[in-house]
């Protein structure tokens, strides 16, 4: 309250003894009193922003009706009232009445600007709507949010703005003496429009309340479950269909072993038998890497990064072999992590499944895990793991987006998050994920890189060169 009225006064007037009588009674009464004889020292000394301010009009250098519209022209002195001198009886109950108007309408500002403040600092945007339907006041966050001056807000028409900014009709809530909800999708983004009625004492509407509150974070998350649980039903449900697999698996390998002592070594029916136990064989391992990959630990185990690369590879190879993909693999890491195994068997599933729909028929897929260091700065060594394939590139305007919730180039093949839910588990590894992409047709192509830290520090490799540079130009 430090800016309210106080008690100094300025007191214009070029009669000196003026100026004496009337600075030597309202000093008795307490009044701090700054005295000038002139409409340029009235105006200099209006800068210190007395509380009132007496002012004579026949002044030696302008008419105080001058130096009056100057003041309160000036942004900075027009709230400071002023008055002509008056007879020594009623003089102080003057000032006094003014200083008190003065002060309550400063009382009145502060409040007004309080309330403006707290009303902009709230994060949703509120209007306040007129029986006319007029937009009276609104904040800054609805100023945000329709990306409307204030000029373009307050005075029109609440139903047009909502129409011409988001195509949204709001004949769907009619006026009504209770709460209308309507949530409407733009684009990418979700918004939740609430009206809410003013009523008065006889229960009639004189106005409402505009309540406009962007949700896309909550409805994201709400998407995000629920495909969640859809990817956790199928990886439930191949789990099941893996572990039922297996005991008919068995029983066959059994039997082509009890076949091959009644065929000649090197007959046709003991070769035919070799390649039906190798091809089993090959069934086994993916259905035993499929009961592996949705079964996780409840607490982070130390694991090889090479050896999670192999598992998820072997869920792939027969994708690799139909589009005859160039696979070339250089682990030179031998260090282990401390990890959930089965969260980033999933990540490098989504980097390796995506380079593979990436990858034209006899593409290329080189994966690179090599001793690195944290790109963060601190002295933090790891396995670094590059996936890189030579296939169409991500074009400038999407490589901002890869990691966003739902954004994907598949159309109906994909979710859209692959790639979200990737970066959120390498960062809770404490882990690094970037991409480096090219769509030039001369020199096309991927590079995924995975940085995450040792359980135990091991020194890095020196001098070693990712492949990335050989098949992303």
């Amino acid at each position: 309250m430090s800016n309210l009225p106080g008690n100094r006064i300025l007191h214009v007037d070029d009669r000196e003894e003026n100026r004496y009588i009337v600075s030597k009674i309202l000093r008795s009464v307490g009044f701090d009193v700054v005295e000038g004889k002139t409409g340029r020292q009235a105006l200099e000394l209006a800068a210190l922003l007395p509380d009132l301010i007496i002012l004579d009009v026949r002044l030696p250098d302008m008419l105080g009706y001058e130096v009056c519209r100057r003041l309160k022209s000036n942004p900075l002195t027009s709230g400071i009232p002023m008055t002509q001198p008056v007879e020594p009886p009623v003089l102080v109950a003057s000032v006094k009445a003014l200083l008190r108007m003065r002060r309550a309408e400063s009382i009145s500002r502060l409040s007004a600007r309080q309330w403006q403040t707290t009303f902009d600092a709230l994060s949703e945007g509120i209007g306040l709507i007129g029986e006319d339907q007029q937009i009276l006041r609104c904040n800054r966050a609805m100023s945000e949010l329709l990306g409307r001056s204030y000029s373009l807000i307050e005075g029109h028409n609440c139903r047009k703005i909502l129409n011409e900014t988001w195509n949204v009709s709001l004949e769907s809530m009619p006026d009504q003496s209770q709460r209308q909800t309507l949530e409407i999708r733009y684009g990418s983004r979700w918004f939740r429009i609430t009206l809410d009625p003013v009523m008065n004492e006889n229960n009639a509407s004189q106005g409402s309340i505009l309540v406009i509150a962007e949700i896309t974070p909550q409805k994201l998350a709400e998407e995000a479950l629920l495909i969640t649980e859809q990817l956790a039903a199928t990886g439930r449900l191949a789990h099941s269909i893996a572990h039922e697999i297996n005991n008919p698996l068995a029983a066959v390998t059994n039997l082509i072993y009890l076949l091959r002592p009644f065929h000649a070594e090197g007959s046709a029916a003991e070769k035919y038998l070799s390649l039906a136990s190798q091809e089993l064989n090959r069934i086994s391992r993916i259905t035993k890497q499929t009961l592996s990959f949705h079964r996780d630990t409840t607490m982070p185990v130390e694991v090889s990064v090479s050896d999670l690369m192999e598992n998820v590879l072997d869920l792939y190879r027969a994708q690799i072999v139909e589009k005859e993909i160039d696979l070339q693999k250089r682990f030179e890491s031998h260090g282990s992590i401390k990890a959930f195994p089965g969260q980033i068997r999933q990540v490098f599933s989504n980097l390796i499944a995506n380079a593979l729909d990436a990858s034209q028929v006899r593409g290329k897929l080189v994966i690179h895990i090599y001793n690195s260091q944290s790109w963060r700065g601190i002295a933090l060594k790891g396995a670094r793991i590059v996936i890189c394939d030579n296939g169409t590139g991500i074009i400038a305007e999407n490589r901002k987006r890869i990691f966003d919730a739902f954004f994907t180039t598949k159309e109906q093949k994909g979710s859209g998050l692959g790639l979200w839910l990737s970066l959120g588990i390498v960062n809770a590894h404490h882990g690094v994920i970037r991409v480096r992409s090219s769509h030039n047709p001369k020199g096309h192509g991927s590079c995924f890189s995975v940085f995450l830290p040792f359980a135990h520090p091991i020194p890095p490799v020196s001098g070693k060169k990712s492949l990335a540079e050989t098949v992303v130009k």
